[in-house]
């Protein structure tokens, strides 16, 4: 029985497919299926269903998984241990948000470069969703969304911290009066907002859909720092998280708005799943993240 065996079963099982695990783990799928077929051999029992395309554990193997788990996290505390004292120099890989990445992580990434100067790091961005199936097939270590909260059996949840989302507009505005608004007397301005569907844009939606009220944006985009730019140079306003636009608030470059009838906030929530073993890279960026001094994300 080989650990690369062991790695191939969590995957199957995770997947429920041999071309998908085959796929995440750089592997044929011919390899796939000989990896499986000896460890049945060997332990004498069918692990998987074959049913078409797909493959379900059987109870023998969902029995088994328990143990291939366990076996797999007892080498990695093992080889932690052995290592504890040793500079860390692996690979960290993140996907996060675009926002997040651009506002948030770049302190968080040069506290860790100095901490740990000899990991290499890699970025990716993404949707909430996008950054989910990443975690899911295996090509992210960590994902760190900004959302409502979420929650799965499969995940672990390693922080989830509040973040306000605020009205933002342009310096210059003309409002009428100084505040609090409602949202129904900011409706006649141009509306900078970022795609529908994506995260607290999901939640103004259902907001003016349950009051009736349809909004046709002058500006749909994903890129946070282009709406902020927008907001900076033209007449406009915007829905954004407030560590976005504290900043340019700061120097007098957008307002932020008091709006009495809506308010949200979104959590910054951490994950990664619960087949992916916590390399000692993952757990440094982890306790980092979630540390007083630091409350990046």
């Amino acid at each position: 029985m080989e650990v690369r065996q062991l790695n191939t079963l969590i995957r199957a099982a995770q997947f429920q497919s041999f071309s998908k695990a085959a796929e995440s783990l750089g592997y044929s799928q011919s390899a796939v299926t000989v990896q499986i077929k000896a460890l049945e051999e060997e332990l004498g029992v069918r692990l998987f269903d074959r049913m078409g395309k797909r493959v379900i554990l059987t109870a023998q193997g969902q029995c088994f998984l328990e143990y291939a788990n366990s076996i797999l996290d007892t080498i990695h505390n093992a080889r932690r241990a052995l290592s504890e004292d040793a500079e860390l120099e692996g690979c960290l890989h993140i996907g996060t948000l675009e926002s997040l990445c651009f506002f948030r992580l770049p302190g968080l990434m040069h506290q860790f470069r100095v901490e740990h100067p000899k990991v290499s790091l890699r970025v990716t961005t993404g949707s909430p969703e996008e950054l989910i199936e990443k975690m899911e097939r295996g090509q992210v270590d960590l994902i760190c969304i900004l959302d409502e909260p979420r929650y799965s059996n499969s995940w672990h949840k390693c922080n989830e911290i509040p973040e306000e989302v605020v009205f933002a507009a342009s310096p210059d505005i003309d409002l009428g009066h100084p505040g609090p608004y409602r949202v129904a007397e900011l409706l006649d301005k141009p509306f900078f907002l970022t795609e529908r569907n994506a995260n607290y844009r999901r939640t103004f939606d259902r907001f003016l859909a349950s009051r009736q009220i349809e909004l046709t944006p002058s500006l749909e985009i994903s890129d946070t720092s282009f709406i902020i730019k927008m907001l900076e140079r033209s007449s406009g306003i915007s829905l954004l998280p407030r560590f976005a636009v504290a900043e340019p608030a700061s120097r007098g470059d957008l307002r932020i708005l008091e709006v009495s009838d809506f308010r949200l906030t979104m959590y910054r929530q951490m994950f990664y799943h619960k087949d992916k073993c916590c390399t000692r890279e993952m757990d440094a960026f982890i306790q980092l993240a979630s540390g007083p001094d630091l409350p990046l994300l």
